[in-house]
């Protein structure tokens, strides 16, 4: 049986005359990494800060750990939140940052934040305001990692890394939640580079959300068919189609939804090329303008 550590029933968040976030439902179990993915605007901070007490609902229910998350410490020491913008007082070195960081995180590995310095190369001794924004980024990912918070958000604090770095973000992610699960929030626009690291994917769009999913049921739940233009139309007729292009005489369009053997065949016999969907592509169909039934997109040749 799975332990449900956040749960939210008809959230909602407004700021003045705008809703951020519109009456979403929401469950997070104990022991996952979850994608936590939309566009910029999307919602995805809010409900961040929402779950980790920082701003109060304006209506619906919310629990973390079986009860409200602001105000209630036995919530909020369980809990890290490493934001994209992390700040730290300007006087601080990193030294002072994983120095204190035991007074808020009762799961703190000192050793494992030591290998974690010495794999960002992070110079300990360099005021913060100092550090370059690869650098200040290493910080928020060494706390977020060695802290083992029963529930950890990350809001994209890795963007500041370069690829080598951020590949070592993700292998000692990926190596400390083996040893010692937890349920783990990523929040990025580098979906693919995540997409393996993901369980489940909760993918938000203005303030609602479009998918809430296992990710082995996203991967290839959407095919992209291209060919001559009425051959394509003839195959997706009666289909759910999220997206379509066409350069001239030939065209694509996206299809929600998997193909059986006899679909495949059938688009063999109509010269069909068909291609599986990234988790990103298919981010792209969901939240783009063009949406099924959409007119299509004329490309220049």
């Amino acid at each position: 049986m799975t332990t449900t550590v956040a749960r939210a029933r008809g959230l909602v968040k407004r700021y003045g005359s705008f809703t951020a976030i519109d009456g979403i439902d929401l469950t997070l179990e104990e022991g996952r990494i979850y994608g936590l993915l939309g566009r910029n605007g999307a919602g995805k901070t809010t409900i961040m800060q929402l779950l980790t007490g920082q701003i109060f609902p304006n209506g619906g229910e919310l629990e973390v750990f079986g009860r409200a998350p602001a105000e209630h410490a036995e919530v909020l020491r369980r809990l890290c939140f490493i934001a994209e913008a992390q700040r730290y007082p300007e006087d601080f070195t990193p030294a002072h940052v994983l120095t204190s960081a035991p007074w808020f995180f009762e799961h703190w590995d000192a050793a494992f934040a030591e290998r974690l310095v010495a794999d960002f190369r992070l110079p300990l001794k360099r005021r913060i305001k100092k550090l370059s924004r690869g650098q200040l980024s290493a910080v928020g990912v060494i706390v977020g990692l060695a802290s083992r918070a029963p529930l950890t958000f990350f809001d994209e604090p890795y963007l500041g890394l370069d690829a080598v770095a951020r590949q070592i973000f993700y292998d000692r992610l990926l190596e400390d939640y083996a040893e010692h699960p937890r349920t783990i929030v990523l929040s990025t626009h580098l979906i693919d580079e995540v997409a393996n690291l993901l369980e489940h994917v909760i993918l938000i769009d203005r303030g609602r959300i479009l998918l809430d999913s296992d990710a082995d049921d996203v991967r290839g739940s959407a095919t992209t068919v291209a060919g001559p233009s009425t051959a394509v139309e003839r195959f997706v007729a009666d289909r759910p189609v999220i997206g379509r292009e066409a350069i001239g005489g030939l065209a694509s369009a996206t299809i929600d939804g998997r193909l059986d053997r006899a679909d495949r065949l059938r688009a063999a016999e109509l010269g069909l090329e068909l291609a599986p969907v990234s988790l990103q592509q298919l981010i792209v169909h969901l939240t783009g303008t063009e949406l099924a039934g959409a007119p299509e997109k004329e490309v220049a040749a």
